[in-house]
C-alpha cells in the first residue's frame, strides 16, 4: 500500500486549479505523489475525452527515469507501457506523448494540437518557448497541468508565472516535510549543500538569488581538502589526508584550450575505487608569457606529454599483465585541430591512453556535482595541484546575470574548473548517487 505524507495528501485535496505545481527541496516527495497518484487519476479521468495527455520533461530519458519507471514499480508494465518509436507511451488504456521540453523543437510534434492532460518534470530546467506553447494548447474546459520544479534564481520565468494571477495553485516543499526519509540521508545531504546556495534552493526550497563564493566551504578553508599520495602505509598522525599510492584505481587527465584572455590548463584526476574519493592529483596552467617562443600545436603537443609523462611517473600504476591505471585524456571539444593533434602525440607516446573530446556537460550540474563531494568529505587535492585550488577558491558567481552562470571575464582560471571537471562529468551520476 502506498503511503503519502501530510503535504501530499494536501495536494491531493487542493490541487484542482487549471495550473497545479510543487516547487521545493530535492527528495521532498513533490514526484512521488505525482507518479503515485495524481497522473494516473489525471489520465483515466479524461479517457475518451477529446484532447491529447502528454508527459514533458528535460529529455525522453529523463522522463523514462523519474516518472515512467517509478509508476511501473507501483503500477506494472501492464499499466505502464514502454515509449515507442514515435514517443508514444501506452498508460492506464490511454495513448500518452512523451517528449523533451529543453528544446522548442523537440514538441514539434503535438503544435496544433489540443492538450487535455499535461504532466510537467522538472519544469524550471525548460525552454520558456516550450511553456508559453504549452499554455495555448490546454484550450478544452477540463485541461489542466500538474508539474513539479526546483527552485532557481528569483527572476526566473517561471517564478514569474508561479506569482502572476494565473490560475495557479503552488504548493512548496522543503527536505524535511517527507517523513520517509532516515535522519542520516537529511543530516548527509544537507552537510553536502551546506553553505551554497544549493541549500537555500535544494534543501529549504527557496527562489534564492546566487552570489558570492561559488565553493565557499573550500575558499574557507583550502588545507581541510589537502592529501598526500603516500607509497605503502598511511600515516594515522599525519596532519593531511593521506593516500596509498597503490588505492587510486583510475587517473584521468583533463585538458582546456585556452582562448584570447585564458590560459590552457592540464588537470589530472584520480579515484579511489567505486568513486569514493575524488583526488585532484596535479594541475598546470599555460599562458603566453609562461614560453619563450608562442605556443602552438607543437609546443602545446610536448609540453602536454610531459604532463602526461609527469603524471604517470608520479602517480601512475601498472599492474602486472601491463594495465595502467593512467587511462584517458579528455580535451575541450570547442578546438577540435588542437584537439585531434594532442590525441595524436599522446598515443604516439603512450598508447595505452583513450584521448577523446569532452562532453562538457551543463556546467551547473558540473559544480553542483564538485559542491556535493566537497560538502561530502569526498573531494581531495595534492600540493601538485596549487592552480586547481587557487581556481576553486576565486571562483564567483556572475552578478550581472539574471541566471547562475559562473563568472567568466578573464579575472578568474575558468580554464582549470573546466579541464576538472571534464574528468568527472561522464561520471557524474555514479559520484553522486
Amino acid at each position: 500500500m502506498v503511503q503519502l505524507s501530510r503535504k501530499q495528501i494536501e495536494y491531493l485535496n487542493h490541487a484542482d486549479r487549471r495550473w497545479n505545481f510543487k516547487s521545493g527541496a530535492v527528495r521532498s516527495g513533490k514526484s512521488f505523489v505525482d507518479t503515485a497518484a495524481v497522473i494516473p487519476k489525471r489520465i483515466i479521468n479524461r479517457i475518451e475525452k477529446p484532447g491529447i495527455s502528454v508527459i514533458l520533461g528535460v529529455s525522453r530519458d529523463s522522463i523514462e527515469r523519474n516518472v515512467l519507471e517509478p509508476m511501473r514499480e507501483i503500477y506494472t508494465d501492464k499499466r505502464v507501457g514502454i515509449i515507442n518509436s514515435r514517443n508514444i507511451v501506452s498508460m492506464f488504456g490511454e495513448q500518452v506523448w512523451c517528449l523533451g521540453a529543453e528544446k522548442i523543437s523537440q514538441v514539434a510534434k503535438i503544435q496544433g494540437s489540443s492538450i487535455k492532460y499535461a504532466y510537467g518534470d522538472e519544469v524550471a530546467k525548460w525552454s520558456p518557448n516550450v511553456f508559453q506553447m504549452l499554455k495555448s494548447r490546454l484550450d478544452k474546459p477540463y485541461s489542466c497541468f500538474d508539474g513539479s520544479c526546483n527552485p532557481e534564481h528569483p527572476t526566473h520565468w517561471l517564478k514569474e508565472f508561479l506569482d502572476s494571477d494565473a490560475d495557479i495553485y503552488v504548493q512548496e516543499y522543503t527536505i524535511f516535510d517527507n517523513p520517509f526519509l532516515t535522519d542520516e540521508f537529511v543530516k548527509n545531504l544537507c552537510s553536502e549543500y551546506a553553505g551554497t546556495i544549493y541549500y537555500d534552493r535544494l534543501i529549504l526550497g527557496k527562489w534564492k538569488r546566487a552570489e558570492g563564493a561559488i565553493y565557499r566551504k573550500f575558499a574557507d578553508n583550502p588545507e581541510s581538502f589537502r592529501c598526500e599520495i603516500v607509497v605503502g602505509e598511511v600515516n594515522p598522525q599525519s596532519s593531511v589526508k593521506q593516500f596509498r599510492k597503490d588505492d587510486i584505481v583510475s587517473i584521468e587527465i583533463g585538458l582546456d584550450f585556452g582562448g584570447n584572455q585564458s590560459g590552457h590548463a592540464f588537470v589530472a584526476r584520480g579515484y579511489t575505487d567505486n568513486f569514493q574519493d575524488v583526488i585532484i592529483l596535479a594541475s598546470r596552467r599555460i599562458t603566453a608569457g609562461d614560453t619563450d617562443a608562442p605556443i602552438d600545436s607543437n609546443v602545446l603537443d610536448k609540453m602536454f606529454c610531459e604532463f602526461v609523462g609527469y603524471v604517470e611517473n608520479t602517480y601512475g600504476l601498472t599492474s602486472w599483465d601491463g594495465i595502467h591505471n593512467l587511462e584517458s585524456v579528455y580535451w575541450d571539444n570547442a578546438e577540435t585541430v588542437l584537439g585531434n593533434s594532442i590525441r595524436n602525440a599522446v598515443e604516439r607516446e603512450f598508447p595505452w591512453i583513450t584521448v577523446r573530446p569532452a562532453q562538457k556537460r551543463r556546467i551547473k550540474d558540473r559544480i553542483d556535482c564538485t559542491l556535493r563531494l566537497m560538502g561530502s568529505g569526498r573531494f581531495w587535492y595534492t600540493a601538485d595541484a596549487r592552480t586547481v585550488a587557487k581556481a576553486l577558491t576565486e571562483s564567483v558567481w556572475d552578478k550581472t546575470k539574471a541566471y547562475d552562470e559562473r563568472l567568466d571575464d578573464g579575472s578568474t582560471d575558468i580554464d582549470s574548473l573546466d579541464a576538472m571537471e571534464y574528468t568527472i562529468e561522464r561520471d557524474m551520476k555514479d559520484l553522486i548517487a
